[in-house]
């Protein structure tokens, strides 16, 4: 088959193989800004999963959306031991930017930018030089007492307050999309919950769309007691066998070729119905098949070449982020659950490595900080990472 035609290649054909099997979320925020632009409550939203299973391209699918019904959108993504505002900032930027196509009064735009820079420019420590401050890039001089107390939490509730006033003129809303979202910190994580709750009590035409790994719940709920009356929380898995069929397919169609249902097979069990390996073993699959269709010896004969790009690109490259230490906990989480995709007892851990529990707790909460593990039950811990065992497990040290 033609490698420059392949359509699992990164960026290739207009639909994302990953978003197959979401179109259940993806009309359930339709519904979430119908009801936020006519004023009615409703609860912002978390997408939590584990990697491969195509959050980032259901985020980005849920911000387009937003933007094809004329609302403010920002996107960001977070991460460990960064601050906030700088980044929020910029994606409230970018979603003021939207709304003001379509205000009529410029001085009304230019009073919620003049807020935004204020905002913005707390994310500046106050003895830093000149040269070295941050300028957010917004043409309008700074407000004066409005979102400048350097209080997050206090800030972060009256400029969203302000944005989502703005989009109410046009009768519109905002949509905040933070990806990673449990590398927050605690502090802004606090703060972004306090405005979610201020907002939902004035009715404000301002959502939040967070995903993030299996334990971002409980990211929220040790911030905020009442963050689960906040959000909408919506388990992202693995497909189906229909829909990891339909990956396939869809992209293979648009392209005028075809695929044996025994290579559908092939790569469904190759895959485990993780879109992020779809894409892959679909990828090599179709470079390595000579002709039309693509068969179950082709699947088979790719596989190796898959495996390899697997191993450095997404296995390998979070696994060199480990420390000595961190990589033999890694390992005995591996070989006690065997490979498989499952929680191994922290309990067990150490035994197997002969070791008091309470002197492992700084590897595993590093791995935890790292996004490589998640303890999803107390007691318990799992790889963020499918087939992470088996990669350990077939890892020649």
């Amino acid at each position: 088959m033609d490698p420059v035609r392949n359509p699992f290649a990164p960026g290739a054909g207009q639909r994302p193989p990953e978003l197959a099997g979401r179109e259940k979320e993806v009309a359930a925020f339709d519904v979430v800004l119908e009801r936020v632009a006519r004023g009615r409550p409703e609860r912002s939203l978390v997408l939590t999963g584990l990697r491969g299973v195509g959050k980032t391209v259901l985020l980005g699918e849920l911000r387009s959306k937003a933007v094809r019904r004329g609302w403010g959108a920002g996107k960001i993504e977070a991460r460990p031991d960064a601050d906030l505002r700088r980044p929020l900032s910029a994606a409230l930027h970018r979603a003021v930017r939207d709304l003001a196509v379509r205000h009529r009064a410029p001085d009304r735009v230019e009073q919620v930018l003049a807020v935004l820079k204020a905002f913005a420019l707390k994310a500046n420590p106050d003895n830093a030089k000149l040269r070295d401050r941050w300028q957010p890039g917004i043409d309008v001089p700074a407000a004066q007492g409005r979102a400048d107390s350097g209080d997050i939490e206090i800030d972060l509730v009256e400029l969203f307050t302000d944005v989502a006033e703005l989009a109410q003129d046009v009768g519109t809303g905002v949509a905040i999309l933070i990806d990673e979202m449990q590398d927050i910190e605690p502090d802004d994580v606090s703060a972004l919950c306090a405005a979610c709750h201020e907002l939902s009590q004035l009715g404000a035409p301002l959502v939040v769309v967070g995903a993030g790994l299996p334990h971002l719940p409980a990211v929220l709920s040790a911030s905020k007691s009442y963050s689960e009356r906040l959000f909408r929380y919506v388990r992202i898995d693995r497909l189906d066998r229909e829909n990891a069929d339909h990956a396939v397919l869809a992209p293979i169609d648009r392209e005028e070729a075809g695929i044996t249902p025994d290579a559908l097979e092939a790569l469904f069990v190759a895959s485990g119905g993780y879109p992020y390996f779809i894409q892959a073993y679909g990828k090599a699959a179709w470079d390595a098949a000579p002709d039309d269709p693509i068969t179950a010896e082709d699947v088979a004969v790719a596989a190796p070449e898959a495996n390899a790009e697997l191993a450095v690109g997404f296995f390998g490259s979070r696994y060199e982020r480990a420390t000595p230490a961190e990589r033999e906990y890694l390992r005995a989480m591996a070989e006690l659950t065997e490979g498989r995709d499952e929680g191994a007892a922290t309990s067990d851990i150490a035994v197997f490595l002969g070791r008091k529990p309470s002197s492992l707790s700084p590897a595993r909460d590093s791995l935890i900080k790292k996004g490589l593990v998640y303890s999803g039950e107390r007691g318990r811990i799992a790889f963020t990472v499918p087939h992470f065992g088996k990669f350990l497990l077939d890892r020649e040290d």
